[in-house]
């Protein structure tokens, strides 16, 4: 009998004790300890799976320390469709709120990456699925205006299953409305760059995702509108292996860069420079 576990007289078994110690990986299956995934932001050390990183770490990770200002942060859902399913849109918000510590799906506001201010916003994948309801849209095209204004390069962080469907057509409009922000920005010509996180879908990778002058996707992530299994059982044809993966998305020409987590700070960096040493 393994040293972590014990069984009972009855043949049920006690807590594992090694429980929170070890963790199995995804990708490879590899039991490694907790703490070699925590100290390697999140990635198996062993084949390199990328599990999800929340939104503080993503913001801790990339940006210059103490350099974080959260904007917009009065910002809520509203219900104007009067929205009932098993439960309230409201007292599905409500909860949400109090399970993840955060008001919605985006969090958005200023700093600076290797003293260079910018405009940076990252998706709450742990808020309802990171979906894109009106409060994420106002957050997303209030980060674009400011890019524009003050002439700073914006940083968007997606992670979403899409449009929040207990806002109905609300939240489809928030497709054009922060497009309609990212061409003004164009206009400026102030450089944007987007970063793919796993997944990203549905109207959020129907709009702004991959209109980055930069697009930059983590390895693995599932990157398109519909999911693989919706679009076999729509086509009844069987998918190519890998399809919608990020890997699959670079050899068609759909975004420009892999980056490794540990290399994703000094590789938008570098980008930024480039961008802006070729507007000025």
């Amino acid at each position: 009998m393994a040293w972590f576990a014990k069984t009972k007289a009855d043949g049920s078994s006690k807590k594992t004790l090694g429980r929170g110690i070890f963790r199995k990986c995804d990708g490879c299956a590899a039991t490694l300890r907790a703490e070699e995934f925590t100290s390697n932001l999140e990635v198996c050390p062993r084949c390199g799976y990328h599990y999800r990183l929340s939104g503080e770490a993503w913001i801790e990770l990339l940006l210059d320390v103490g350099s974080w200002v959260e904007l917009d942060t009065q910002l809520r859902a509203s219900d104007p469709l009067g929205f009932h399913d098993s439960k309230p849109y409201t007292e599905r918000v409500h909860s949400a709120q109090r399970k993840t510590g955060v008001n919605d799906a985006f969090m958005s506001g200023a700093g600076t990456i290797l003293g260079r201010p910018v405009q940076f916003g990252v998706f709450m994948f742990r808020f309802m699925g990171g979906s894109m309801g009106s409060v994420v849209g106002e957050k997303i095209t209030r980060m674009l205006e400011r890019g524009a204004a003050d002439r700073q390069p914006v940083i968007l962080l997606s992670a979403s299953g899409g449009a929040r469907m207990q806002e109905g057509a609300l939240s489809l409009m928030q497709m054009a409305k922060t497009v309609s922000a990212l061409t003004r920005l164009r206009d400026a010509r102030v450089p944007f760059v987007s970063v793919l996180l796993n997944p990203t879908t549905g109207g959020v990778a129907a709009s702004f995702a991959f209109l980055g002058d930069i697009n930059i996707a983590e390895p693995g992530a599932l990157i398109g509108f519909a999911g693989p299994r919706v679009i076999e059982q729509t086509i009844r044809q069987k998918l190519p292996e890998g399809f919608q993966r990020s890997e699959f998305l670079l050899k068609h020409g759909m975004i420009d860069m892999i980056s490794e987590r540990g290399e994703m700070r000094a590789n938008i960096a570098r980008l930024l420079g480039h961008l802006e040493s070729s507007v000025s």
